[in-house]
């Protein structure tokens, strides 16, 4: 009978860290980029978001800035507004060129109704399509619709709030925090990013709606996030005084900031170079090294900023809503040392400007342009309005006053928010091959003012087709 020894015995090979298991990604493939560190400096963007590697031929590019082929551009689009009053409003927008060489916005309602029982603070809609859309309350629910079918899919409940009891010089005191939903945005037509009053954020798969994560880290109400245009990497802000960096393809928190004041909006900007933190009427510009390159003194009060692209060039704008009843464009320099400057303000609002939104869509056949770029805005007046970014001037010595192009009048309601959708594809794009939704899907056939019940029978089967076209796009899209 023999004995083995220790020896003899084969050793385990040791866990190390280029044989562990690497978390999966939720947006797209890790790549090899360094882990950012854990620092109190805001990590570069670029460590997490490395730039993108050119495959293939390069696409040919206009030196105007306009789409020649405007196969994935809408030509009609839909507004949905959210009101104090629990009410969600939705408005079909299209376009037509008349025959004396004028191009006119028209706006049609297509329902109303009550969607919460408390009042709506956060509306979004998925790109591409614009198939999903996502509302969120201050009664703790996020729910979510079938656009293009005009029905409800469901609540997603997962911010609640949480009642405990803190002791204090040794007596119990009830401490309770709201789970009121804050900010909504769709990174891709698949997922869908929330944040809260608990404060924490949630990505949701919009396949089955299940909680892919829940990023905690704030210590307070989240105000505000921004996911970066590469869709990997987000930022928030909230009661906290703190800017904080989410790597949302391994699902956690990179790094924070002190800010010393707290931000209630972060924005990135169109090509993820800079973003914009928001407070009270100063708005802070930063670069993706957290230096801080401008600070701009609004005169009133601001409820909303966005950066977008002009119309013609590939330069970039800074639309600011506040208490002045405008909405202020502001010119961003590509010369970093150039103080930013209002070039143009959008009027006609009776009150404060609530919320922005912007959507590039493509123009009729007969019209000397292929496409633009509109604006809506809502206002506490009640009124849903919209403007050309056309209209804003190249350069202007004079700040150039904008007059709405359509508007569509709520009869008083308090409106709080604002998203904008895509509706009827062009005419390019339903004939290359894709599938095109029907019209009576949600076009604007339906006469129905409400968003009826769901009935799991009779569309199971249509939304299992879907869900199945959706994933065979979502796995060319990774492979892309």
């Amino acid at each position: 009978m023999t004995t083995s020894t220790q020896a003899d015995r084969p050793t385990k090979k040791p866990r190390t860290e280029t044989n562990a298991k690497k978390p999966r990604a939720r947006f797209a493939e890790p790549t090899s980029a360094k882990e950012p560190s854990q620092k109190k400096k805001v990590t570069l963007v670029e460590e997490v978001v490395p730039p993108p590697k050119n495959k293939g031929k390069a696409k040919e590019t206009n030196p105007l800035g306009i789409d020649s082929i405007n196969e994935d551009l809408p030509s009609t689009f839909k507004i949905v507004a959210g009101s104090y009053e629990k009410l969600l409003y939705g408005v079909e927008g299209k376009t037509t060129y008349s025959d004396d060489a004028k191009l006119q916005f028209h706006l049609k309602p297509i329902f109303a109704f009550p969607a919460h029982v408390s009042c709506i603070k956060a509306v979004a809609s998925s790109p591409q399509g614009g198939k999903w859309l996502a509302t969120g309350s201050a009664d703790e629910i996020i729910k979510v619709w079938d656009l293009r079918r005009r029905k409800e899919i469901g609540g997603l409940m997962h911010h609640e709030g949480l009642y405990f009891s803190t002791p204090i010089l040794s007596k119990r005191r009830l401490t309770i925090t709201s789970g009121s939903i804050t900010h909504l945005t769709f990174p891709s037509r698949s997922h869908l990013l929330s944040a809260s009053e608990d404060g924490t954020l949630c990505l949701f798969r919009a396949r089955d709606w299940a909680v892919l994560r829940t990023l905690k880290g704030h210590k307070g109400r989240v105000n505000s996030m921004s996911v970066h245009p590469s869709g990997k990497v987000a930022l928030s802000v909230g009661k906290d005084r703190a800017l904080r960096m989410w790597d949302l393809m391994r699902g956690k928190g990179v790094a924070s900031t002190k800010l010393g004041k707290e931000g209630e909006i972060v924005r990135w900007s169109v090509d993820g170079k800079l973003f914009a933190v928001q407070s009270g009427s100063t708005i802070d510009i930063y670069n993706t090294e957290m230096t801080l390159l401008h600070t701009i003194q609004h005169p009133s009060r601001v409820h909303d900023v966005k950066f977008c692209k002009r119309v013609l060039g590939e330069d970039e704008v800074l639309l600011v809503g506040a208490e002045d009843k405008k909405l202020s464009v502001y010119d961003m320099p590509e010369d970093a040392s150039r103080l930013p400057s209002i070039i143009a303000q959008m009027i006609g609002h009776g009150n404060r400007v609530k919320a922005i939104q912007t959507l590039r869509i493509a123009l009729p056949p007969s019209c000397s342009r292929t496409s633009t770029t509109v604006v809506t805005t809502v206002c506490t007046d009640g009124k849903i309005r919209l403007f050309d970014l056309h209209s804003v001037p190249a350069t202007s010595s004079e700040v150039t006053e904008i007059k709405a192009d359509a508007e569509y009048d709520t009869k008083g309601t308090r409106l709080t928010c604002v998203t904008l959708a895509d509706g009827d594809v062009s005419e390019s794009k339903a004939t290359n091959g894709k599938r095109k939704y029907d019209e009576d899907e949600g076009s604007g056939e339906d006469d129905s003012d409400e968003f009826g019940e769901m009935d799991s029978n009779s569309h199971e089967e249509d939304e299992e087709d879907e869900a199945e076209v959706e994933e065979e796009e979502e796995e060319e899209a990774e492979e892309d």
